[in-house]
């Protein structure tokens, strides 16, 4: 028997190319801290859609359930643009977090000083970024109803609705505010509550639940406010709390602080099986060149391991083990600068190996 049992979803575009970087990195690990990993390939997204009609079959959905993680690759691509909306690739993803329950979802966005000048922003400004965003992920406008489209001619409409309960709101709030204890004690719960009543109930709960959490230090930022000051002061948060729409932007924005969203890991959280993805998705543009940066997949082994398994030091290993290779100055083309080593998908996957077994 396997200790744990890893379900892994390739996916499409690079998913299969960095996904195969993280069951090797996983492992790796299992060989050196003496876990025993079973892995199982599931089909979801576009390569579901091709192989039996639908982007998430029962047999996936059934298997996962069953596992104790998912590694998830990425899904979708130009392939499969003019499909019916509830066909898409990323419906079957929409349908797979909310059938795991995970309504939280994890991107932290911590930025190396080895590639403090990968970004656009100035060194200066981002040294010593270390953010997560806590963003609700089964809920809000992209679930709420009514939805549609209606009508005919210039009066046809499209239509969808923002709906927040007390109890999702509480839920994600004591997400954020436990995940602030762990870190830096600061929670910025970011809404639009001058405009949209939903964000005035979020705001109205967030203020209510801090009362629990006493040590912790709870502020409050309209996402238009909040978009800029990501980009103006990000040393200046801990902890973002969001909404499903909201945090889908902002976590992309603060993606690209640490100069590529190739860099970027998160983590679907909440049920009794955690979904562990990276944030970059399919990028088909770069399919099959081996120039897909494996680090995030990497990286969200390190948080299935911690918020999946909850094996800390094991996490921290892999954590280690990336730095290392940043430190040693392979990159590749997404974070490479003049003069710096370029190195392939799986060299990158094979030199965080290496770091693992060497403890590093």
């Amino acid at each position: 028997m396997a200790d744990y049992t890893i379900s892994v979803i390739h996916g499409d575009g690079i998913g299969p190319e960095v996904c195969a970087e993280g069951v090797k990195a996983l492992t790796a690990l299992g060989e050196v801290a003496g876990h025993r990993f079973a892995f199982t390939d599931y089909l979801a997204g576009g390569a579901a859609l091709d192989a039996s009609g639908v982007p998430l079959p029962a047999d996936t959905i059934t298997g996962v359930k069953d596992s104790h993680a998912l590694l998830f690759g990425a899904i979708g691509g130009p392939k499969w643009e003019k499909v019916a909306h509830h066909l898409k690739p990323e419906a079957g993803l929409l349908q797979l977090r909310k059938e795991l329950g995970t309504f939280a979802n994890l991107r932290p966005a911590a930025v190396h000083d080895e590639l403090l000048d990968a970004s656009t922003l100035k060194p200066e400004v981002l040294k010593g970024t270390d953010i997560m965003v806590v963003r609700e992920l089964t809920g809000g406008i992209y679930f709420g109803l009514p939805r549609g489209i209606e009508g005919e001619g210039p009066a046809r409409r499209g239509f969808n609705t923002e709906v927040y309960s007390v109890m999702e709101i509480e839920r994600i709030g004591k997400v954020a505010f436990d995940i602030a204890r762990l870190r830096r004690k600061k929670v910025c719960s970011v809404d639009k509550a001058n405009v949209l009543e939903s964000s005035q109930l979020w705001r109205d709960v967030m203020i209510g639940l801090h009362k629990q959490y006493p040590d912790v230090e709870l502020s409050h930022m309209y996402v238009d406010n909040c978009a800029m000051q990501l980009v103006r002061n990000p040393r200046q948060f801990d902890v973002i709390v969001t909404g499903n729409i909201f945090g889908d932007i902002l976590s992309d924005e603060a993606s690209m602080l640490t100069g590529s969203i190739g860099m970027l890991a998160s983590a679907s959280v909440g049920g009794p099986v955690g979904f562990f993805e990276p944030i970059h998705g399919s990028a088909p543009d770069i399919a099959g060149q081996a120039k897909a940066n494996p680090l995030a997949t990497i990286a969200t082994v390190g948080l299935l391991l911690r918020y999946g398994l909850k094996l800390t030091a094991e996490a921290e290993l892999v954590e280690r083990a990336l730095r290392s290779v940043l430190a040693k100055g392979l990159r590749t083309p997404d974070i490479a600068k003049a003069g710096e080593k370029v190195v392939t998908t799986r060299e990158m996957g094979d030199a965080v190996v290496a770091a693992i077994r060497a403890g590093k």
